[in-house]
């Protein structure tokens, strides 16, 4: 019996960063979103006769800085190149891109190497409608706003070192923060600027030559990237073990039913008849405009990963999630700075206690619990001041209606209850009150303790020590 042959995937993507610069790609035209349609627009990237185009120097910076981002070979010379297409969103019939010359090559983030970083214009967005109502009246029909058209974008391509669904994910999540971070881009899926397109091919483990490769275009979730990649490898191995080809083509994917339908046979390089734009002249970037990029680029969320690791000793998750989540990041190196608190058990409150009562997605710079009321409270819980469940309501206070920790805690009588002699007679009280949970506990069955010990917190206001309430159990149970 033959056995049954094993797949790996191999993927590469192409993302498109919508960067946020002033006016467009090669005009003066602002950028906007949401706004009425066709009102962003000129004789440039309406494509009008006789209109030439301008290139953006922010554009060119943002670039420069997304190369250093990614570690890439940053080039003397870049050229713009026409990509020959036709579609309605594209007024010229061709969209000024990069081919031979980009800006930045090479370089790597997260373990997957970067193949090119080059700039061009984005195209318009067409707007279809099935008629009866809305923005378009009257019967089926596709129209097209031209106020994206001409937007900045710098593709990002990289090598095809992804393996997974899952890591495709994680790669695209770094990036999105690492773009965030250096301020070039407010890589929002949902309006557009940022958006993926995956390469996706399999091969028979240990082959080294590439499989046939399917592209699918503008996913705009690393939910629904995922659940795509993860359809169409299992489709192209259902092809292959039917003895069926996989064909190279375009293909999209619907999250709401699964299904991937096939949009046109995907192109190659040479389809587009790439040749230099002999409307602009090359860039050269100057010494001058490397230190800029250089000057104006902060720590980068790996970098600020590792630090937060190695130097701080915060376990991976949370170095983690504190780099990567920018905002909550710099709450915690504020908090750090404006008090007394280990950094330990200020990152757990920060990303356990606060994320949980504010939300995921709130900046905790914006909410009533200043850094420094943060670090307060946690110092008070870490010297034993209050105990930990105190901490919890003094923070419940804290997010309500900001203040001191300190003040609340002697308003709302929270501090941490005494020694033995203050606990005794509310351990024997609640020992009392459930005389069967206190003879299992006597026979050697420990697990009803939290019957006894929720009851002595309940009474005390959680201001009793959790441990120091065991011992006096078993004390007083003579085990």
């Amino acid at each position: 019996m033959t056995p049954a042959v094993e797949y790996e995937t191999v993927i590469g993507l192409e993302i498109h960063v919508q960067l946020a610069t002033r006016t467009k790609m090669f005009c003066s035209c602002g950028l906007g979103f949401g706004e009425e349609p066709n009102t962003r627009t000129c004789p440039v990237c309406l494509a009008l006769p006789g209109a030439l185009p301008v290139i953006n120097a922010e554009a060119i910076h943002f670039g420069l800085m997304i190369g250093l981002a990614l570690g890439c070979k940053l080039n003397d010379r870049s050229i713009f190149d026409r990509k020959q297409y036709f579609y309605p969103d594209s007024p010229k019939g061709y969209q000024i891109s990069q081919n031979e010359d980009p800006l930045c090559s090479g370089g790597e983030l997260g373990g997957v190497r970067i193949h090119r970083a080059h700039l061009e214009e984005d195209a318009a967005k067409t707007i279809h409608s099935g008629g009866g109502g809305g923005r378009i009246q009257g019967s089926a029909a596709s129209v097209v706003d031209f106020n994206r058209g001409g937007t900045p974008l710098c593709e990002i391509v990289t090598e095809p070192d992804i393996t997974s669904a899952e890591q495709a994910g994680e790669f695209l999540r770094l990036l999105r923060t690492t773009m965030r971070r250096i301020g070039v881009s407010d890589v929002n899926m949902e309006e557009g600027s940022l958006r993926c397109d995956a390469n996706i091919s399999i091969r028979p483990v240990g082959q080294q030559e590439l499989g046939v490769k399917t592209e699918l275009k503008n996913m705009n979730s690393f939910r629904f990237i995922e659940r795509g990649i993860r359809a169409e490898v299992a489709r192209q191995e259902g092809l292959l073990r039917a003895g069926e080809p996989v064909v190279q083509e375009t293909l999209h994917f619907d999250p709401r039913t699964e299904r991937l339908t096939s949009m046109r046979s995907k192109e190659e390089a040479h389809d587009y008849r790439y040749f230099p734009e002999p409307d602009l002249t090359p860039v050269t970037i100057t010494p001058e405009m490397l230190e800029r990029a250089r000057a104006a680029m902060p720590e980068l969320p790996a970098a600020r990963q590792a630090r937060f690791a190695d130097e701080l000793g915060l376990n991976p998750d949370t170095a983690k999630l504190l780099a990567w989540r920018t905002e909550l990041g710099d709450y915690f190196e504020a908090a750090l700075a404006e008090g007394d608190a280990d950094a330990v058990p200020l990152a757990n409150w920060t990303t356990n206690e606060l994320v949980q009562r504010l939300g995921a997605d709130v900046d905790p710079a914006g909410s009533n619990v200043r850094p420094a009321a943060l670090a307060g409270l946690v110092t008070l819980v870490t010297e034993k001041k209050i105990t930990a469940g105190a901490g919890k309501t003094v923070l419940d206070k804290l997010v309500a209606e900001g203040g001191d920790p300190t003040a609340i805690v002697e308003t709302e009588n929270l501090a941490a209850m005494g020694g033995a002699e203050e606990l005794a007679p509310v351990v024997a009280a609640a020992l009392e009150a459930q005389p069967d949970v206190a003879a299992r506990i006597r026979g050697g069955d420990m697990k009803p303790i939290g019957a006894i010990i929720g009851a002595v917190m309940k009474e005390t206001k959680g201001r009793a020590d959790g441990k120091e309430v065991t011992r006096l159990v078993r004390e007083q149970l003579g085990l």
